[in-house]
């Protein structure tokens, strides 16, 4: 504590940050590490491991082809309604607020940044009075509610309700199994704030033995990336434009996108960005489809030389929030993967510079990648309602909830997240088979109904293709010797 207390103390004389970090070399490939300089100055850690392949399999092209077919309407109120098009052939990849899966089916959201809007309720068709000219819903009319005042009422609710965009997709994406032997697939892992590569160990050694090539930033200021000391180094479209410049150094035909937290986002904005390269997508912990916007009362608003003298109980908040127990071996976590330890001021300004309007919930639903979210229960940095709204939101989306883990969940259970994580790069959507020419009409619409039924579940909410492969696979329990 005094030794904190002291550089504060020389952080607030000498008017700079203390532990800032630099790269340790700019050269070429070391073991495993690569020192990338994005802009001048501006050099980042990454780990780059090309497996060694014994045997090159060629991918084989079979998979499933999806019909991305969906109209996304926003209002004036701030109300979002989602109407999934999909022909049959898709129809297991469409999900509806309630679970159900049709091939013409609706979702009816409401905007988080919306305030004093009306609870989402389905859109009458409006029709003209013949006499007077005002709106009147079908709802009035069925009443027989005809009194002015109430008219004008109407008439504002509807006003309230005034179209303000469309957005259609309409698309075909192919989707296939990525294995590691496929000399087409790159793996990218992006960490979140006041993180490192170094928390992706454990699925970076296990993806490179499976034969995938795997990359993982350090992001600015972070790990042994270059820290910049402007604040202007650390937001959101300057940390995004390190990645995008990342990924097309090391991308291939097909990508597979992991992130954590703050790093999912930098995900959402690459599949934005590349929706052809992007074949899948991994968010962990990343939380609801909501814009960015700093929070005005933080303690990270705090001026530096505060948040060094309260590093110490920041660092103890961190592990009390980040994993669902707080005993040696997570203490040891955090020591051994360089978890949380960036300096006072990046933490500052990476905290103040979370600010993209763009990432709301209608750029999420635009998404046409499948989308597989990973949640620790016990979580206490994003709530599960947070997740399970992203997945209503996404087009393609699948949620799985770890009991055992926390927001620091690929720590904690590694198995089980690596586990989750390659059976979800081997999934491929199943082709509809054709129905069979004796069979009665009955049947064969009986046996398209079960085909895609899905089974509720208050903590799973993947399409019937993922439901099977996730269900057949075990529970991932931790050894012996990682229980306390």
């Amino acid at each position: 504590m005094l030794a904190g207390f002291m550089e504060a103390l020389l952080c607030c004389l000498t008017s700079k940050s203390t532990n800032v970090v630099v790269p340790i070399e700019t050269s070429e490939n070391t073991d495993g590490y690569e020192f990338v300089e994005v802009k001048p100055g501006r050099v980042l850690r990454v780990r780059h491991v090309m497996a060694e392949r014994s045997s090159v399999e060629q991918p084989t092209g079979q998979g499933g082809c999806v019909s991305c077919k969906r109209r996304i309407s926003v209002f004036c109120n701030g109300q979002l309604f989602i109407e999934n098009l999909g022909d049959k052939a898709g129809a297991e990849l469409k999900t509806c607020q309630n679970g159900d899966t049709e091939p013409n089916s609706t979702v009816e959201v409401e905007l988080t940044d919306c305030e004093n809007s009306s609870p989402p309720v389905r859109i009458p068709d409006p029709k003209l009075d013949s006499v007077t000219g005002k709106v009147i819903t079908s709802e009035m009319k069925a009443a027989g509610d005809t009194l002015p005042s109430q008219q004008t009422e109407a008439s504002r609710n509807q006003h309230r309700r005034k179209l303000k965009r469309t957005v259609v997709i309409d698309c075909e994406r192919k989707i296939t199994a990525c294995k590691g032997t496929h000399p087409d697939v790159a793996v990218f892992f992006i960490h979140g704030v006041g993180g490192s590569l170094d928390i992706w160990r454990s699925q970076l050694d296990f993806f490179s033995r499976l034969g995938y090539e795997v990359i993982a930033p350090d992001l600015a200021g972070h790990g042994s990336s270059s820290a910049p000391l402007i604040p202007a180094a650390y937001t959101f479209y300057a940390l995004a434009e390190d990645m995008r410049l990342v990924f097309k150094r090391y991308a291939r035909k097909r990508n597979i996108l992991i992130g954590h937290s703050y790093g999912v986002s930098f995900c959402t904005f690459l599949a934005h960005e590349y929706p052809e390269q992007i074949h899948k997508v991994v968010m962990i912990n990343g939380g609801g489809p909501t814009a960015l916007e700093p929070s005005l009362f933080s303690v990270f608003n705090l001026p530096s030389c505060v948040l060094d003298c309260l590093s110490p109980l920041l660092s103890w908040s961190f592990l009390k929030a980040g994993f669902a127990h707080q005993g040696a071996k997570e203490k040891r976590l955090l020591k051994e993967n360089n978890a949380f330890n960036v300096s006072a001021f990046v933490l500052r300004s990476m905290m103040s510079g979370q600010y993209w309007p763009e990432g709301d919930e209608v750029y999420h639903a635009e998404l046409t990648v499948p989308i597989l979210l990973v949640h620790g229960i016990h979580d206490k940095f994003v709530p599960l309602e947070e997740d399970q709204r992203m997945a209503e939101i996404l087009l393609i989306g699948f949620l799985k909830v770890l009991e055992e883990g926390s927001h620091m969940v690929m720590m904690e259970c590694p198995e089980a997240v690596n586990t989750l994580l390659h059976e979800f790069f081997l999934w491929e959507p199943a082709s509809p088979l054709p129905p069979k020419s004796k069979a009665r009409p009955e049947t064969a619409k009986a046996q398209s109904d079960n085909s895609k039924a899905v089974p509720n579940s208050a903590k799973v909410r993947p399409a019937t293709a993922l439901q099977a492969s996730l269900n057949s696979m075990a529970e991932v329990k931790l050894d012996k010797g990682d229980k306390r």
